[in-house]
């Protein structure tokens, strides 16, 4: 057992430096974006935000959506019923709005989620005057510029799509939505300069020319996700993905424990079932971290109760969280300058996404570990059995 614990450490050492240097990178890349003018491009757009229910700062995020600047565009609140609990609240938010909003009803779904029907019917009734087609959330919080530096890249042709990726901050200070924001930190960084991205459904920018040469409304007719069914209509017309750090979308969060696992389990096995590449990995990866501290802390136990020294096992087992730890540091500071505005707020609750995010991975295992036994999601109070990417059951 002591054997193969120095293997898994020694793994662990290679992994988290060659992961080290991929986040100096990103922080590389984070900055230098930032310093990036972002153009003039400011084509006639459409910003869709499916909606569904009450979620904490519902109110407060849709305005955000009616405040960008120097963009000419209009909103399109979309809902599955007109009877939605969040209507009278999206028709307040259209009513007081400076820029042109709309609601649309989509009806329920066939064979895919509501939130691909409720896109699917809005840009079907689309004015073929919009030429980018901008996907947001509703739970997301986005700042003024944030719709312009989004678009603006698209003026390059040859750009098919550009995304960026949200950053939690806990609304309540309960353990599980805290281990929430810890768990959704990570994914920052899965997003880089030349790496292989993909889109995010709550900040994507395309050319409409580019979606419907795509053939992304065909993707979308039997998908439960609209983001990984987007990337690989992108993917098969070999058509880039640029991430934008600038673009980073604030998310103010809050559940219980039954809400973190119905998210986290839902978000990995998406992932298995649209993105197995992207799956296997990052389940080996996390399998072995955690393995490996477990071994740590058995062999640390055994040589405590046998009264032997036990430092060099100490040692060893903290490696893997220190490399964790400086990886997390680094994601932090990208954050943080990315999203300057709420500089304190983050860094205020920086235990979570530098400490926190240390035991983060167990969850993970736990997810994966989900995502081999059961095809079955909730999402917004749907369940949905994901037979395949392009079958999917509502239940």
């Amino acid at each position: 057992m002591e054997t193969l614990f120095y293997l898994l450490v020694f793994l662990q050492i290679l992994m988290g430096a060659y992961l080290i240097w991929q986040c100096v990178q990103w922080l590389g890349y984070v900055r230098r974006r930032l310093q990036t003018d972002p153009g003039f491009y400011a084509p006639r757009v459409a910003v869709l935000c499916p909606c569904k229910g009450i979620e904490p700062g519902l109110e407060r995020n849709l305005v955000s959506l009616t405040e960008f600047e120097r963009q000419n565009y209009e909103i399109f609140f979309i809902l599955a019923s007109a009877t939605d609990s969040a209507r009278s609240i999206i028709d307040r938010v259209v009513k007081s709005s400076r820029v042109k909003a709309h609601v649309v009803i989509a009806g329920n779904p066939n064979g895919c989620s509501e939130k691909v029907n409720n896109l699917r019917a809005a840009i079907e009734q689309l004015d073929p005057e919009f030429e980018v087609l901008v996907f947001t959330d509703s739970d997301g919080r986005p700042g003024k510029t944030w719709l312009h530096h989004l678009v603006a890249p698209l003026g390059d042709s040859r750009i098919g799509a550009t995304t960026t990726m949200r950053w939690f901050i806990p609304n309540r200070s309960n353990l599980p939505t805290a281990l929430l924001a810890a768990w959704n930190a990570p994914v920052v960084t899965m997003l880089s300069e030349k790496g292989k991205n993909f889109c995010w459904g709550g900040g994507t920018a395309i050319r409409r020319s580019n979606f419907e040469q795509s053939g992304v409304l065909d993707e979308w007719k039997n998908s439960v996700s609209d983001d990984y069914s987007l990337t690989a209509a992108l993917e098969r017309t070999n058509r880039s993905i640029v991430f934008l750090p600038e673009c980073l979308t604030l998310s103010y969060v809050e559940t219980d424990f039954q809400g973190l696992l119905e998210f986290t389990n839902r978000q990995v096995l998406i992932t298995r079932v649209y993105a197995e590449k992207a799956w296997g990995p990052a389940a080996a990866t996390h399998l072995l971290y955690c393995l490996t501290l477990l071994f740590g802390a058995l062999l640390i136990l055994g040589d405590v109760f046998a009264q032997r020294p036990a430092f060099h096992l100490v040692t060893l087992t903290f490696l893997p969280l220190l490399l964790s730890a400086i990886r997390s540091s680094l994601r932090l500071i990208g954050v943080t300058e990315a999203l300057s505005a709420a500089r304190s707020q983050i860094t205020g609750q920086a235990w979570i996404y530098v400490l926190l995010t240390l035991f983060i991975p167990f969850l993970y295992v736990v997810n994966f570990a989900n995502s081999l036994v059961t095809r079955k999601v909730r999402w917004r109070g749907v369940t949905y059995v994901l037979v395949g990417p392009q079958q999917t059951r509502v239940i």
